[in-house]
């Protein structure tokens, strides 16, 4: 497991910022529709939305671990492109320096 470690201090402080951001990219996934109708345009996006909250399980366990989980973080930020979500995925990203705040 590797990751950015978050010091328990900072953890307590940015754990309301932290979690509002991976709640924000969870319900934004689930919004998310197909590109394109058919089936396996459909297969496709079911994928990729697991893969965005597989993603943020991985940051939360990682959080709770006192770090930013690396994995984690690649894998959401991939995934929240592919569903068309740059910003959100931009936002995600930054998690990897939020103890710098």
């Amino acid at each position: 497991m590797t990751g950015t470690p978050v010091s328990p201090n900072d953890r307590a402080r940015l754990d309301q910022v932290f979690m509002q951001v991976v709640l924000d990219v969870q319900a934004q996934a689930q919004q998310t529709a197909p590109a394109q109708g058919g089936s396996l345009a459909a297969m496709f996006h079911k994928e990729t939305v697991s893969d965005a909250l597989q993603g943020c399980a991985m940051l939360i366990a990682g959080w709770n671990q006192g770090r930013v989980d690396d994995a984690g973080l690649t894998r959401t930020t991939k995934a929240l492109r592919a569903l068309d979500l740059p910003d959100l995925a931009a936002r995600v990203e930054k998690l990897r320096q939020i103890a710098d705040a």
